[in-house]
């Protein structure tokens, strides 16, 4: 079982930058692909970016390509997403997630542990 703990949200002006954290617990974080989700006011969950659990190969929602970066840290079991060039269409609760699967995926279903989100509200 994996636990997570999502931290760095707050408030920023458009333009501006956040690096948000996921802390891993158990040794076994290395064995899991790990995403970023984020759920805007009033609408549904939506994939913002993901890593396989070895790093390398990464994968972006259109929406934020280019702006955000994903990155993991296996001996400090952490899991980043810098933002930069934010806009008030970024603001949601963000969710960091850990998946079984033997591929990189975007859908919420195939993710099996979550952490609790952290808020991130983009002022224009």
């Amino acid at each position: 079982q994996v636990q997570l703990v999502e931290s760095g949200g707050g408030l920023v002006l458009a333009g501006g930058s956040l690096r948000l954290s996921c802390a891993a617990s158990g040794r076994t974080f290395s064995i899991y692909d790990m995403g970023w989700f984020r759920q805007p006011p009033g609408k549904e969950r939506e994939f913002v970016a993901a890593i396989p659990r070895g790093g390398g190969s990464t994968d972006y929602a259109d929406s934020v390509k280019g702006r955000f970066t994903i990155s993991r840290d296996n001996a400090k079991i952490t899991v980043y997403l810098q933002m930069n060039s934010l806009k008030p269409e970024d603001t949601a609760v963000y969710y960091c997630a850990a998946s079984r699967m033997d591929y990189t995926t975007r859908r919420i279903s195939d993710y099996d542990y979550w952490g609790q989100g952290t808020q991130v509200t983009v002022s224009s």
